[in-house]
């Protein structure tokens, strides 16, 4: 059992003196002596030793002034660029003043607050339902004047004699005072509406 612990602490001085010479190449610095060789004599003093730390010492997140971690960016990554943020607050603090100096020259009008008509709620809710009354209404205008047509095309046929009187042509079925009385009629109804 003694053996096999020799062995194993054979074994595990030597990983120590891999590991050392590993990370002293990996910091660029001297390798250490082993223990065997400080109890040689092979002694270094200490100022050398600092000294190269300092000189070869590298490290991304180190900063050698301060001897401690770097804490950050020196600048941040958008110094001296014109961002969208940057315009956006530029042009809100702009509005802003300039609300302030339209609010100090003139007092808040109070009827610009009002609506003209107290019933424009009243009006936006019945115009959605007046929607389909209004398609209804013109549907059976729409009816009302084909009915006249036809019954005025039927008399003229009981009649025998063409409204434009020609009897190569197209017959008429309604005369044209009549249609200009139905047009001026619709437009009146139109202008009651609004």
């Amino acid at each position: 059992m003694s053996t096999n612990n020799a062995s194993l602490d054979a074994a595990s001085s030597d990983r120590k003196a891999r590991l050392a010479k590993l990370a002293a190449l990996k910091r660029k610095q001297p390798e250490p002596e082993t223990p065997a060789d400080l109890s040689a004599g092979g002694l270094e003093s200490g100022d050398t030793a600092s000294e190269v730390t300092t000189k070869f010492l590298s490290g991304r997140n180190y900063d050698a002034e301060t001897r401690g971690p770097k804490l950050g960016f020196e600048q941040g990554p958008h110094e001296g660029q014109v961002t969208v943020e940057a315009q956006a607050a530029q042009i809100a603090e702009a509005v802003k003043e300039e609300a302030q100096k339209e609010d100090a020259d003139q007092p808040i009008d109070l009827f610009k607050l009002q609506p003209k008509k107290p019933n424009w709620d009243l009006r936006r809710d019945l115009d959605e339902k007046l929607k389909t009354l209004n398609v209804r209404t013109e549907n059976a205008i729409a009816r009302l004047v084909r009915q006249r047509i036809e019954t005025a095309q039927r008399e003229a046929k009981e009649r025998g004699v063409s409204l434009n009187g020609d009897d190569q042509g197209e017959e008429v079925g309604i005369e044209g005072q009549m249609l200009v009385e139905g047009i001026h009629l619709r437009e009146k109804e139109a202008e009651d509406e609004d």
